[in-house]
This record gives C-alpha cells, structure tokens and sequence, in this order.
C-alpha cells in the first residue's frame, strides 16, 4: 500500500505504478492499494498527468467530492478503481501487506501501520506547490515520471515467497 498524507496526488501515481509495475513483470498475485492519513480525493491536477502519461481514465461523475476513476493502461483490461480513502479503511489491507511512505508527513505521522510485514519510506516533493503556476503541467509530469521509475524499480525487485 502506498500512504501519503491526503491521498491525492503522489500516493495514487504510485499505485497507479505499482500497479503496471505488477503486470509489467509478471506478478499477478501483487495487489496495489493506496491510502492517506485522511481522505480528500484524486487531485485533478494527478489525474490529469496520469491522461498526459497514456493512461486511460473514466469516471461516472466527475464533479463527485471523492470521484471514482477506472484505470487502465491495456485495451483488454477493465482497469482498476482509484479514490481517496484513510489507510486503515476498506478496501486497503490490514494484515500482511508492505507500506510505502511517499511523503515525509506520512511517514512521521505514521511511525507504526498496523498489520504491515514492511515498512519503506520513499517521499516525494509535493507537486502541489507548482498548482495554478505556469509549471504546473510540468511539475506535475515530472512526478509522475519519478514516482512511475522509482516503482517500477521497486517491483522489478520483487521476490515473491
């Protein structure tokens, strides 16, 4: 599971990333999860990065406080559900699962994730600091770029028990 404090922009591109990490190399017992400290919803400025990257997206109600999108980057594949949702709330895991701190508030905040069988800290900077700037887009990007790298690095390191 990938935490993040609000669940709306890094922790949602590296489950995104784990998630093509996963069928990438393979490893179809490998489900991906992402969660905040809190609740907010996917930031339309990730979304929006996520389309830039090649991604397929659909959503029923756009305008929702917390919109459900579908994801998908194959055309034979339905894709996957992404939403914000607190890390220790349904559908994520509480028992044997690895935790990813993608940002240091995270990873202070949550010192101990109940149920985890390991714990990485990752963090990212924030693209948030670059919204309604002329470097939005880029910023934007550019995470997605990294966090995308870094988790398919992760997974193509995966040794499966």
């Amino acid at each position: 599971m990938i935490i993040c404090t609000h669940n709306s922009r890094r922790s949602h591109l590296g489950q995104l990333w784990l998630a093509v990490g996963a069928d990438h190399y393979g490893l179809p017992e490998i489900e991906t999860f992402s969660g905040g400290t809190e609740a907010t919803a996917f930031h339309p400025n990730a979304v929006n990065a996520v389309l830039r990257a090649g991604f397929k997206i659909e959503t029923d109600d756009p305008n929702a406080s917390n919109p459900v999108y579908q994801i998908s980057w194959k055309a034979e594949m339905d894709g996957y559900k992404a939403f914000s949702t607190r890390f220790d709330e349904a559908p994520n895991p509480t028992k044997e699962f690895a935790a990813i701190m993608v940002c240091s508030e995270a990873d202070q905040g949550c010192p101990f994730v109940p149920g985890t069988d390991f714990r990485l800290a990752l963090p990212f900077e924030d693209p948030k600091a670059f919204d309604g700037t002329d470097l939005q887009d880029a910023k934007y990007d550019e995470r997605c770029k990294q966090i995308g790298t870094e988790m398919l690095f992760v997974m193509s390191n995966v040794e499966l028990k």
